[in-house]
This record gives C-alpha cells, sequence and structure tokens, in this order.
C-alpha cells in the first residue's frame, strides 16, 4: 500500500502533518512579503502572518472584544448579586 502523503491541499485548503521544527513554526509566523494568512506549520487551515500590519488589527479586535467580553461578564456578575432571587412552587 502506498505511503499517504504528510502534507499536500484538499479542496483548497492545504494541510501539513509533519514533525515541526522550532525554525519552521518561527518563519511561519513571520513571513515578509506574503498577505495576511499564510500556510500553518502543522496541521490544517491557515494562520495569521505577523509580518502582516493586517494581522496586528485582527489580533487588536480580538482583544478588544475579549476585554469587553470580560469586562461585561464581571458586571453582570456583580448586577446578579444585587437582586433577589423570586422561587415559585406549584402544589398541585
Amino acid at each position: 500500500m502506498a505511503d499517504k502523503p504528510s502534507s499536500g491541499e484538499i479542496l483548497g485548503v492545504p494541510y501539513n502533518f509533519d514533525r515541526p521544527s522550532i525554525s519552521r513554526m518561527l518563519s511561519a509566523y513571520w513571513q515578509p512579503g506574503e498577505g495576511m494568512l499564510v500556510e500553518k506549520p502543522f496541521g490544517v487551515g491557515y494562520t495569521l502572518n505577523l509580518a502582516n500590519w493586517r494581522s496586528w488589527i485582527v489580533v487588536a479586535v480580538a482583544g478588544a472584544l475579549l476585554w469587553q467580553q470580560e469586562q461585561s461578564a464581571a458586571s453582570a456578575d456583580e448586577d446578579r448579586e444585587d437582586e433577589p432571587v423570586e422561587v415559585i412552587v406549584d402544589d398541585e
């Protein structure tokens, strides 16, 4: 039986299951002159190219959304402590 390829493309999506090295991992995330998305060094799909300024905007927006979610969850917890709880018991 023929060996299956460890890297390639399926339906236009790249995959790579070769054992990653440190240099390949670092160079995959920093590719000057390339677009915002580059092939993942291990796994399926694409990842952000941190050498592209657009990637930093995506990271900043994601960080801001995460911060906003944490702040709203914290304020929701504070609001819940102050509200009384109503319990309804139905005796049938």
